[in-house]
């Protein structure tokens, strides 16, 4: 008879509690929409005290700019940062803004809007001496324009830990049908003088990036380079951020197996999530996005709290999988079974000695939902569920045949960091394919 397993480590105490499918001990936390009004494209960056929020245009003036004293608000529209572009672009298409500070004291704004000359998209460069603006333009001419290969979006600073400063943008080549990829350009310390060759860090390939990478955003974990991007097309719920790491700032990059964030990993609570930036400070790091609101018909300002898994990025309130086969068994075993995530489950979870022990990440300390997919052959099964080896809860799995997998909710408490969930057979016969946790 056939059975299945999860993985986590711990010791059963006390006497269980039952926990039915979807009842809540413990709430998860999603991302809070914190600007509920048209602001795509996110960059946002923490000067003095005060948080500036800048993002795409979308007929709201050049540069849309808000501010704040905590990343959660109350947010504030400002003026518009940049009333008058430089003399090479149009209006009306201004995309993307990046600011950063240079050592000069200085703030550098990155922008995209459409060459006069080439009809395309490209990036200019713009000084002020306040982060709200006005922004005057640097010199006549775009910073970056190859109109051969589609134009250039999506630009975005980065200083490394050499103090040497970096340029990354797209290329724009699905505007012209060809595959896209992203840029990384040693600049000066000025920010707009170019410095050398630029290097392609990522180029789209797979299936569900539709020939579409876009809105890098680098940041450095320990030794690991963090490259976010968002893939696909950007109007409805096929949006999504994915991430991929490298020891070299040059690379190679390998992409993330699966994306950070979807709609379908947020459980539908952001749509389309993507445009994100990243915001790295003391009392925990955060990453800040857009998804589609009104009906689709605007594009509002996210945040939620980002931690990182031995360098790699987890989002509270997105779902992580962790493959149960993976996991450390006790008297089970993995068999290979079709139509399953990697194509293993956990079985032969019989015995009162039998348990599968995962490891999951929490970015902080609370409640999140442990989604466990099943099969169960013979009747309801039950497992009891540990967590860091306490606080035992049995866990229902309806009847569903063998070989037809399903989910289960169950809500839990984490530590920040890595915990260990634990399932342990405790009546009739469950398989076991993956732990989601959000």
């Amino acid at each position: 008879m056939r059975r299945a397993l999860v993985w986590l480590a711990a010791v059963l105490v006390a006497a269980p509690l039952l926990v039915s499918p979807g009842v809540a001990q413990a709430a998860t936390t999603t991302p809070s929409l914190v600007i509920a009004s048209d602001f795509p494209d996110p960059d946002v960056v923490k000067f003095g005290s005060t948080y500036y929020a800048y993002s795409t245009n979308n007929g709201h003036g050049n540069v849309p700019v808000a501010t704040a004293t905590s990343l959660t608000g109350a947010w504030t529209r400002r003026p518009d940062a940049m009333p008058t572009l430089g003399a090479w672009a149009n209006g009306g298409l201004t995309w993307a803004p990046d600011v950063s500070q240079r050592a000069d004291g200085r703030y550098l704004l990155y922008y995209t809007a459409r060459s006069r000359a080439t009809g395309r998209q490209c990036l200019g460069a713009a000084l002020a001496t306040s982060p709200l603006g006005p922004f005057t333009s640097v010199g006549t001419q775009p910073l970056v324009c190859n109109a051969g290969e589609g134009g250039d979006i999506d630009a975005a600073s980065f200083t490394d830990s050499t103090g040497l400063r970096y340029l990354l943008y797209k290329d724009d080549g699905n505007a012209i049908g060809q595959p896209t990829s992203l840029w990384l350009q040693q600049v000066a310390a000025d920010g707009v003088t170019l410095q050398g060759a630029r290097v392609e860090l990522l180029r789209s390939g797979r299936a569900e990036e539709g020939g579409i990478i876009e809105a890098p955003v680098l940041t450095k974990v320990g030794a690991q380079y963090v490259l976010f991007y968002s893939l696909g097309g950007y109007g409805g719920d096929g949006y999504q951020t994915s991430y991929a790491t490298s020891a070299s700032l040059t690379g190679p990059y390998t992409k993330a197996y699966r994306s950070l964030m979807t709609t379908a990993s947020l459980d539908s609570a952001v749509r389309g999530p993507g445009g994100a930036d990243v915001v790295r400070e003391a009392g925990g790091d955060h990453i800040v996005f857009h998804g589609w609101i009104n009906n689709y018909s605007a594009r509002g300002m996210y945040v939620a709290a980002l931690g990182w898994a031995g360098g790699n990025p987890v989002v509270r309130g997105s779902r992580v999988r962790y493959e149960a086969e993976r996991g450390t068994l006790n008297r089970c075993a993995a068999r290979t079974a079709a139509n399953t995530s990697q194509g293993q489950v956990v079985a032969y979870i019989d015995h009162a000695d039998s348990w599968v022990e995962v490891t999951v990440f929490a970015p902080r300390a609370g409640g999140y939902r442990a989604h466990v997919a099943y099969a169960a052959g013979y009747g309801d099964a039950q497992h009891t569920l540990t967590v860091n080896g306490a606080n035992p809860k049995v866990v229902t799995y309806p009847n569903t045949g063998w070989d037809v997998w399903r989910q289960v909710g169950v809500d839990v408490t984490l530590n920040a960091g890595f915990n260990t969930l634990r399932f342990t057979h405790l009546s009739r016969w469950a398989e076991l394919d993956f732990v989601e946790v959000a």
